[in-house]
């Protein structure tokens, strides 16, 4: 069984995860390592593909550690 404050930290990471992620993607997008030429005109660099995986992976995880927060809380409020 989880505890409470271990349920709320479940919780809190992966609202975390899912808030700070996209605003770090937005700023790899804007920057000029991740294209060849022109941002969104050009082809992707290596720089580009590194990041969007791990961007994809930590989220992925953050929405994972959420759901897994989010009914661990549930069941101890129902018990």
């Amino acid at each position: 069984m989880i505890g409470r404050a271990s349920a709320w930290l479940l919780v809190a990471a992966g609202v975390f995860n899912i808030v700070i992620w996209p605003r770090f993607a937005k700023a790899i997008v804007a920057d000029d390592r991740a294209w060849t030429g022109e941002t969104w005109s050009s082809a992707p660099t290596g720089f580009f593909w590194v990041h969007a995986v791990l961007i994809a992976t930590a989220m992925t995880f953050g929405v994972i550690v959420l759901v897994i927060g989010i009914r661990a809380h549930r069941s101890l409020r129902s018990s």
